[in-house]
């Protein structure tokens, strides 16, 4: 299961319509009353949710945290709308404070939801519908209910608008009104148990204020960007910003949902910031000097150098590796390939291109050692492949077995390995090799097409300087097979742009896995996604095996088949060798000004940054109802 409000870099066209969408109905007869109905405050994949109906709070907040102060927040790039819905257009970073979502995950379980705007949800044993009951109180920012009516239209906007949110819920027929506060939706298929909760994850808005007029006495339009500050349900609204360069929030005094069991001890800060910066250097100089007050990072050679100014070392800021974010998630990171062109069709040529990457060499010299190489689609989790496969992973892959590589089921998967000059030679030999097999020969120093005579040459487009100290010796690697690659990085939008319109040879990317993988797999490498513009399927997969695999896991009907048809799934993709894997650090790097509290124990998969943190400052300053 994979959560999509954030995901924009990869919004899509779906090439499947959904038809039968409902508007909003009268109440059915039928669905008047339902007496045998079972309600559930909570929904969970494994097993059964951890809090119990009436719960007070989640255990790992502080219920007694402090409101106040300011936290100031930095982002890379630009922005140019406030509207969530859209596939175009840069999105403002925090919006998400001030939008809710029917169902609130929880921080220390795997795929499981509380209700916030939904006070509770149920389900027939068969997954074939959900209801959700919003809670009575819940309102808008300018004091109106949301209402069922609202649910409604937010689900038919968001797959009018967004094709990735379409693919996303491809397989709801329908959402209607069936009581005073509650909506059903309807699915096309049966026994899918993550349906219920990918809908829970729906974003809500206000239908009446995107149907009223703006300030400029013209009607607002959903289906276009904007910068006027929205209305929201959430803890804050927008209070102020600059276009593409600063963002403002303040916290709502008297937000509906401050008591809830979901909200007791988050939203703290009364304001956040966000700063916009074009240049990832010039962000950090900005952090060291204190002019904002987080940073994750995402530079091996920078945390084991760029530490060295006097508020690091005497512990204004503070320095943490925390791996409580990837207990719960898995991750594949490469250069990808774009198989909608020939010349990256033949897996064998995929597969030596993987020979020309020394991981070892870049991770001796640049990496302080600090990186591990991807081996999986699911890396880091117990849904990797690993040895042959056996039992039920076996049965699996028999099941389809005639459409997967003879490969999967006679050899474990291993990437090359560098790290010195003859290790080297070795793999670039069996890279020419591999070429050879794939009808290549290498011509007057270059690799060339034996029948054509067409040179083997690509381009790598990156989002930024970052990884460039990644792919150049990589380049140079190819040089030395007579491959001509060259290394050209873009600013943000083009990038974004670039990767919707499938413009591009290799790109430098990758997808996160949750520990129960579901729908989301067909987005990433289903047939169905292969040709969608702006798919996060950026390889172009497409291929019956790989679907069959994936119908395996949504279907998986218990927690051992799901891991088996899982492994069976990462054990093909690895096969076709669609991605030249690169590395990962299964630690978080943080670092901070040290001006903030939070609870002693963090979530176990989770930092809980900024939600359950707080202001020492307003720590330390009388609370409401205090004396002064």
């Amino acid at each position: 299961m994979s959560t999509i409000l954030g995901t924009r870099i990869a919004q899509v066209a779906s090439l499947l319509a959904i038809t039968a969408l409902c508007g909003v109905h009268a109440l059915p007869a039928d669905a008047q009353d339902a007496p045998d109905r079972q309600w559930r405050h909570g929904v969970a994949l494994i097993g059964q949710p951890e809090y119990q109906e009436g719960f007070d709070h989640f255990d790992y907040v502080n219920p007694d945290a402090p409101k106040g102060g300011t936290l100031r927040l930095s982002a890379t790039g630009s922005f140019d709308t406030f509207n969530p819905l859209l596939s175009r257009g840069e999105l403002a970073s925090g919006l998400t404070l001030v939008y809710e979502t029917l169902m609130e995950p929880s921080m220390d379980e795997v795929s499981a939801e509380y209700g916030l705007l939904a006070e509770a949800l149920s389900y027939p044993d068969d997954y074939s519908s959900v209801t959700f009951r919003l809670r009575e109180g819940a309102q808008w920012h300018d004091g109106k209910p949301v209402t069922p009516e609202d649910v409604v239209w937010s689900f038919e906007k968001a797959i009018e608008l967004d094709p990735q949110r379409q693919f996303y819920y491809q397989h709801v027929t329908g959402a209607e009104v069936t009581g005073e506060r509650e909506v059903t939706f309807t699915f096309d298929q049966t026994d899918n148990r993550e349906l219920p909760q990918i809908v829970g994850q729906l974003l809500i808005l206000p239908k009446h204020w995107w149907e009223g007029e703006g300030p400029n006495g013209q009607p607002r339009d959903i289906g276009a960007t904007t910068l006027e500050p929205p209305l929201g349900s959430g803890p804050y609204k927008l209070s102020s910003f600059q276009p593409g360069s600063d963002v403002s929030y303040e916290r709502v005094e008297d937000y509906w949902g401050a008591d809830l069991p979901v909200r007791i001890g988050t939203n703290n800060f009364d304001r956040i910031d966000y700063t916009y910066f074009a240049d990832r250097s010039v962000e950090f100089e900005a952090f060291k000097a204190g002019n904002f007050d987080y940073w994750f990072e995402n530079a091996a050679l920078r945390w084991e150098t760029g530490y060295e100014f006097p508020a690091a070392q005497d512990g204004r800021v503070v320095r943490e590796e925390l791996e409580n974010p990837y207990r719960s998630s898995g991750s594949l990171v490469g250069f990808i390939p774009n198989l909608r062109q020939e010349k990256f069709q033949d897996p064998r040529v995929r597969q030596a291109l993987n020979y020309a990457f020394d991981f070892e060499e870049l991770n001796r010299t640049i990496f302080y050692g600090a990186y591990e190489r991807i081996d999986s689609y699911f890396y880091g989790t117990e849904l990797a492949s690993d040895g042959l496969p056996q039992g039920e992973e076996l049965e699996i892959l028999e099941s389809v077995g005639d459409k997967l590589p003879e490969t999967v089921f006679t050899t474990e998967y291993k990437n090359p390995v560098g790290g010195g000059p003859q290790a080297m030679r070795d793999n670039l030999r069996e890279a020419v090799r591999l070429f050879g097999e794939a009808g290549y020969e290498i011509r007057n120093n270059r690799m060339v097409n034996a029948q054509t005579g067409e040179p083997f040459e690509f381009e790598i487009i990156l989002n930024g300087p970052t990884i460039e100290r990644v792919a150049l010796p990589f380049v140079e690697n190819l040089r030395r097979i007579g491959v001509s690659a060259r290394v050209r990085t873009i600013e943000p939008s083009q990038y974004i742009n670039r990767i919707r319109s499938r413009d591009f040879d290799v790109i430098y990317a990758g997808w996160g896995q949750s520990l129960s993988p579901g729908n989301e797999q067909w987005e990433y490498w289903g047939s169905r996604s292969a040709d969608r513009e702006g798919s996060q399927n950026f390889a172009g997969i497409a291929d019956e095996g790989i679907d069959a695999l994936i119908q395996k896991v949504v279907f998986a009907d218990d927690r051992d088949t799901l891991v088996a048809a899982t492994r069976a799934l990462d054990r093909a993709l690895l096969a076709h060798h669609y991605v030249v894997p690169s590395y990962t650090s299964r630690t978080a790097r943080i670092a901070y000004w040290d001006k903030f509290g939070r609870p002693d124990e963090l979530p176990e998969y989770s930092i809980g940054f900024p939600d359950i943190w707080w202001s020492k400052a307003a720590a330390e300053a009388p609370q409401p109802g205090e004396e002064g």
